[in-house]
């Protein structure tokens, strides 16, 4: 088994600091030329020029040349970085390391992901006891060659002798669920397409199970332009025999998810449009022909659904409660007088909670770092779950009557290990010996002395205290000459916790600060903190974010020329506005996957649609003039000076779809008033990056850290 060597890499910086223009010896970079309409919007009045519309035609044939051209462009400025070569071998080096998922309990057996440290995609592992030998269940690396088809879900039924599995191919958010038998290791004929952010909920008998799927158009194709309806599986029949079970018809665009309670008596419809509020709408299986009844349909929090027992129904929610609270509600008596408060709102948020052994066990965060404490479901207090220090728990799944659970904990500069919690005595215990999961023993704490972080507090343009985590090597020195990575996200209620990256270790080992904000718009400190960065509100988060690289270069951490800004998704978003707002503050900017065009994000798919909670849409006159002052395609300056740039997307990709990085490139390097290089490489057969096999990670991070060394100033030897 191999383990992870901390050995730091011996980093020099060039005597010749590249700031925010490039310096003398960088050549003019010579794009690519995008053609360039004339097509232009009219909202409000406003009229609005939208030069690459062809764009979002992703297969005609001036996207395909665009890809190919800047691919051409780019690839080979990168494959020509000295430090790529060494950064890939490094990385590589760190990940190969044996990494366990939780444990998913059903009919006795243990089922779990597990990955030996070289295998390119996690595999599926059963183990019939605890502490007994386990077996490979499903490997996805033998589903293709180059491993781009990974496990992305699976689900084991209550008696633990089916496992239903769900692949994503080439990184694409839809999925093919198949199902396995687990004592003979084959798989039925069962097979279920047009699904796309939906589990599956096993029926108590174990032979069948609940799911949502798209509509299928007369070509045979999935319509995710409509809503989701809820379905039942029976094994072994084809899927054109499943049962349509809800569908919402009220000519909302609110799509149902289903869950079954452990007892079979309650089918919860959880009714989503959005990241601010849901409905829930509840099935009694026990009287058949029961109505759905609509019982938590005002649409004024949100609520999650963590369990029952008998008629009374726990949830998780924000109602009345910014920072979240769990109530009991009665399915015969369910009006808000009568809900019984099981979990009372505190001053930290809760981020999460459970309900096992007949316990809520429910998880906090205190200034973005995790505490766990236990409710008796009377309400008493019952203590608290005892980490192993200052980082992120996450799990505690299960349900109501189990005895056991399991949970992980990670820091950012130790990898997630996994714990059992008894959840009768509250006492925790190793799920794997430390020495048995590659990164443990002595080499846990050698990389806690490695690398330290601290959590400093600053305040942004408008006086709010922000917090953030610096990690860097021990005794770092403040003398601005630190290359520094910050890196934010600070949305959808999304909060940026202690978390091991393998691209963090490899940037701490190059020698440079990592800074992690947490930034308004995630979770952090409840649903004001949220909506304090949402729809006309945006505009805080990219105050946050400008505000933290103003503080580290005040404060002498580092200084413009040695600041690269990082950051994916939403986070994408968060890097191109603000390198349009202040590109004078930045020396690298690195924007991956962006959601780059915000007057038409919404207009990708009905997912997409569904980010107007956070972002607002330009179909409303005040969120217009929002979303139009930061969009970061449309306001990108001509002859304006851009820091060096490296954008990052994939032609697979489905959830942000990629024209938003070709058009704000085309922009960039349309408008780019200085020699500094405006790049994007796209890569083939991936998606937004949750499925990639790892040597595809590396490649992509390779490339992004290779590119911030050489506009940094950092060098590798060779």
């Amino acid at each position: 088994m191999t383990s992870i060597s901390y050995r730091p890499l011996a980093l020099v910086l060039t005597v010749a600091m590249m700031g925010a223009c490039a310096s003398p010896q960088e050549p003019e970079m010579i794009y690519p030329e995008a053609e360039r309409g004339d097509h232009v919007d009219e909202y409000f009045g406003v009229e609005v020029s939208d030069p690459y519309r062809s764009f979002e035609e992703l297969e005609s044939d001036t996207t395909r040349r665009f890809v190919e051209e800047q691919n051409a462009l780019a690839q080979p400025y990168l494959e020509a970085i000295p430090a790529r070569a060494r950064i890939i071998e490094r990385m590589t080096e760190l990940w190969t390391y044996e990494r366990h998922g939780l444990p998913q309990k059903r009919g006795g057996r243990y089922f779990f992901e597990y990955n030996d440290g070289t295998q390119g995609q996690d595999v599926l592992m059963v183990a019939e006891s605890l502490g007994g030998q386990h077996r490979l269940l499903i490997d996805p690396n033998t589903l293709r060659e180059d491993a781009t088809i990974s496990l992305a879900d699976f689900d084991a039924s209550p008696d633990g002798s089916h496992v239903a599995w769900g692949v994503s191919d080439g990184g694409t958010d839809w999925r093919i669920w198949r199902v396995r038998n687990v004592e003979t290791g084959e798989d039925l004929a069962d097979e279920l397409r047009h699904m796309k952010f939906s589990g599956v909920s096993w029926t108590p008998d174990s032979t069948g199970f609940y799911y949502s799927r798209y509509p299928v158009d007369a070509d045979g194709k999935s319509d995710d332009s409509k809503q989701v309806s809820v379905f039942l599986h029976r094994l072994g029949s084809p899927q054109s025999e499943d049962t349509e079970i809800y569908a919402i018809d009220d000519g909302s665009d609110n799509d149902p998810y289903s869950q079954l309670t452990d007892d079979g008596r309650f089918l919860i419809y959880t009714v989503f449009e959005g990241y601010s509020a849901n409905g829930v709408h509840v099935q009694n299986l026990a009287k058949p022909g029961s109505p759905v009844v609509r019982l938590l349909d005002e649409w004024d929090a949100l609520y999650f659904f963590r369990g029952n027992r008998g008629s009374e129904l726990f949830f998780e929610t924000t109602n009345q409660a910014p920072n979240g609270r769990v109530v009991a509600i009665d399915a015969a008596d369910p009006e808000p007088d009568s809900w019984r408060e099981v979990v009372p709102e505190g001053p930290n948020v809760l981020s999460g909670s459970e309900i096992v052994g007949g316990r809520v066990i429910a998880r906090y965060l205190v200034d973005a770092r995790s505490r766990v404490r236990l409710f008796e479901l009377d309400g008493s207090e019952a203590g608290d779950v005892e980490l192993p220090g200052i980082g992120t728990a996450l799990g505690f799944g299960g349900k109501i009557d189990d005895s056991e659970t399991f949970y992980q904990f990670e820091t950012f500069t130790a990898p997630p290990a996994v714990f059992r919690f008894d959840a009768v005595t509250a006492e925790s215990s190793p799920f794997r010996r430390a020495e048995e999961s590659g990164k443990g023993g002595d080499e846990a704490s050698d990389a806690g002395q490695t690398f330290e972080t601290e959590q400093v507090f600053y305040n942004s343009k408008d006086g709010t205290r922000v917090p953030m985590f610096l990690i860097h090597r021990p005794g770092l020195e403040r003398n601005s000459d630190n290359p520094t990575l910050l890196y934010g996200y600070g949305g959808f209620n999304v909060a940026e916790t202690p978390e091991y990256k393998v691209r963090w270790t490899m940037w701490l080992e190059m020698g440079g600060l990592l800074a992690v904000a947490n930034l308004r718009g995630g979770s952090e400190y409840g649903e004001e903190w949220h909506h304090a960065g949402t729809k006309t509100r945006k505009q805080n988060v990219f105050d946050d974010f400008i505000a933290a690289a103003e503080w580290l270069i005040s404060e002498g951490y580092t200084e413009t020329p040695k600041l690269a800004i990082h950051g994916r998704s939403n986070g994408g978003l968060l890097v191109g506005a603000v390198m349009t707002q202040r590109p004078d503050l930045f020396g690298v900017a690195l924007p991956a996957v962006g959601v780059l065009d915000m007057l038409r994000y919404h207009s990708a798919s009905a997912n997409a649609y569904q980010w107007g909670s956070d972002f607002g849409w330009s179909e409303n006159e005040d969120e217009f003039q929002a979303l139009r002052a930061y969009s970061p395609a449309h306001n990108v300056g001509e002859g304006t000076c851009y820091p060096p740039t490296l954008l990052t997307t994939a032609d697979r990709d489905d959830r942000v779809v990629p024209w938003h990085s070709y058009k704000f490139a085309a922009a960039l390097q349309h408008g780019q008033g200085c020699p500094n290089p405006v790049l994007v490489r796209i890569e083939t057969r991936a998606g937004h990056g949750g499925n990639k096999p790892t040597w595809m990670r590396i490649e992509d991070y390779a490339d992004q850290w290779s590119f911030a060394a050489k506009h940094l100033g950092m060098e590798i030897p060779e």
